[in-house]
């Protein structure tokens, strides 16, 4: 079996000259670690680097996060994706600054408490920032583990990543524990991807069970995973004057976002439905769009249709009326892309 101590040394000589350059590196900053790693969770880093640069030039200090509105944050987070990262990094970030006087831990134990931050995050920030030896296992760590030590179990059992864990604990050096974790995820993400890994130019071959056994394009054991749900919605483009009707969403997903109307019924009878929920006369204003948005375990399927309001009535409960520059100011989800085209193309 692979030594975990043998790991350290060739893998840091491999970043030294190969890691891919990112404005959150080579800065021993808590709080820029924290909302880099906080924004990298599910999206890409070439997605990232320009809303990290924005948000930053914004909230250049924890202390100017932690007194922002989380209006004003979601309109900076809008478009990234995952919603909840940003209000529980806010969340995180007031917490701090009540329970730590502003200043962000290097203990991990204490990390792991705060909003926001879980076992990965924690290991990060404390890892980058503070330099502690500790990992920061991601799904980039246990795919290059797994098949660095030849782990053929189930990888979402618990025994299985607890053994993954523990294999990625004893590889961290006692030294550039943080250039060491980001090597690790950088040789998941550009070598040792997902699928066929790029093998003759990984730095640790020599040192892979699955690469000795010609197997690597099989690991890590993965089941497969449940079918997405799929929701239909009707989304009226409501156009009355020079307003349009929009809310602010309640739900868990995208809480907190605006959307046009999310309407479940079919498209055809749309008018009738909206007179009857509303009250509101509507007629077709154009040719009806239709699109979907994936999210991890959803997919929406929607039928967006412009309308012409005939009747003078006050937002429906829940809802409000807003013009085009109102509309600009509000911080919508990447879901409702083509809803918000539509209704500016009418309104401008």
């Amino acid at each position: 079996m692979t030594d975990p101590s043998e790991i350290a040394s060739p893998l840091l000589k491999w970043y030294d000259c190969c890691a891919r350059s990112m404005p959150w590196r080579g800065i021993h900053d808590p709080y820029k670690t924290w909302v880099s790693e906080t924004m990298l969770q599910q999206t890409r880093v070439e997605t990232v680097i320009p809303y990290y640069e924005k948000f930053l030039a914004r909230f250049p200090t924890l202390k100017d996060l932690a007194a922002a509105d989380e209006a004003d944050i979601l309109k900076m987070w809008e478009g990234l994706g995952y919603y909840s990262r940003a209000r529980n990094l806010l969340k995180g970030v007031r917490q701090v600054m009540e329970q730590y006087n502003g200043t962000v831990p290097h203990d991990p134990k204490l990390l792991a408490k705060i909003s926001g931050i879980g076992p990965y995050t924690a290991g990060a920030i404390a890892s980058i920032a503070y330099d502690v030896p500790v990992p920061a296992v991601d799904g980039n760590v246990l795919r290059v583990f797994s098949r660095l030590f030849g782990i053929r179990d189930n990888i979402r059992l618990p025994d299985t990543r607890k053994k993954l864990e523990s294999l990625a604990a004893f590889a961290v050096p006692d030294k550039r524990a943080g250039d060491y974790n980001q090597a690790v995820m950088d040789l998941g993400a550009t070598v040792c991807v997902p699928g066929t890994p790029d093998c003759d130019h990984c730095p640790l071959s020599s040192l892979c069970n699955a690469f000795i056994r010609g197997d690597a394009a099989d690991l890590p054991v993965i089941p497969g995973a449940a079918p997405q749900k799929i929701v239909s919605f009707s989304i009226p483009i409501l156009i009355s004057g020079n307003q349009t009707l929009v809310r602010k969403r309640t739900e868990t997903l995208l809480k907190g976002l605006w959307c046009f109307p999310l309407l479940e019924c079919d498209p055809q009878d749309l008018p009738t439905f909206l007179f009857r929920k509303f009250q509101i006369i509507a007629v077709p204003a154009g040719e009806s769009i239709h699109t979907r948005h994936v999210f991890t375990h959803l997919i929406w399927q929607m039928t967006i249709m412009p309308f012409t309001v005939t009747n003078d009535l006050p937002a429906p409960d829940g809802y409000v009326w807003v013009s085009a520059s109102e509309l600009e100011n509000l911080a919508f989800p990447s879901a409702m892309n083509i809803p918000l085209k539509t209704a500016r193309d009418f309104l401008s």
